[in-house]
């Protein structure tokens, strides 16, 4: 599990392709691995990677073909800049919200508007996920714990303050870049739960209008 809240970004140095997965190395800048071992969980732009290999400055972990296929990481090339992140320990703060490091989507990052000292982001989301996204909700962009502070459909804009901005990637993207996304944990878990017994029928994926009527979650028209 992780916080969202990013301890330093650092740049991918190599890639090698192990047959349809790929092994990274990735160095760490700034990030303290002087306690982290071999097995450890690292969240990369919000994916959540086993270190198989460390070292004082960098640390190596395979990414599955279902990770590269579900997250930026199978477009990632030596030199990107990449969000990090250590997992959360019981002393930790919580300073942002809980994350997982399970992506569910990719979102294209559509515009960077200059918004006082800060910047507002936003993002088109995967028509899919949109459910998931309230105003003043929780997201995570590339690993960062935002707040959501306007929804539009399956676009969404958050508020990234000064320090967001300087200790994170997000100063390297231009409007066109595809960003991981993970959706609240709380959202996906309580969407499952309404589905009740349906979750047992293998097409009962999601909820729809009439489900919610029927169990008294919303008003009959």
């Amino acid at each position: 599990m992780f916080t969202g809240i990013i301890k330093a970004v650092g740049q991918i140095a190599q890639l090698t392709p192990r047959g349809s997965d790929l092994r990274l190395r990735i160095a760490t800048g700034k990030l303290d691995l002087s306690d982290a071992q071999p097995g450890d969980s690292i969240a990369v732009n919000g994916v959540c990677l086993t270190a198989v290999e460390l070292g004082t400055a960098f640390f190596c972990a395979d990414v599955s073909n279902e990770s590269l296929s579900r997250t930026t990481l199978g477009n990632a090339q030596a030199g990107t800049a990449v969000n990090l992140e250590l997992a959360l320990t019981p002393t930790s703060r919580l300073g942002g919200h809980i994350v997982s490091g399970h992506v569910d989507g990719i979102g294209t990052l559509t515009a960077i508007e200059p918004d006082g000292h800060s910047y507002r982001v936003i993002v088109q989301a995967p028509s899919n996920l949109a459910r998931y996204i309230a105003e003043k909700g929780s997201i995570t962009l590339d690993g960062i714990s935002l707040t959501v502070n306007q929804v539009q459909g399956a676009s969404f804009s958050v508020n990234i303050v000064p320090h967001t901005w300087q200790e994170t990637n997000l100063a390297t993207l231009q409007p066109g870049c595809e960003i991981n996304l993970e959706v609240d944990l709380i959202a996906r878990y309580l969407e499952r739960l309404l589905l009740g017994e349906r979750a047992a029928d293998v097409n009962a994926t999601t909820l729809d209008l009439a489900f919610l009527q029927r169990t008294g979650f919303a008003e009959h028209e």
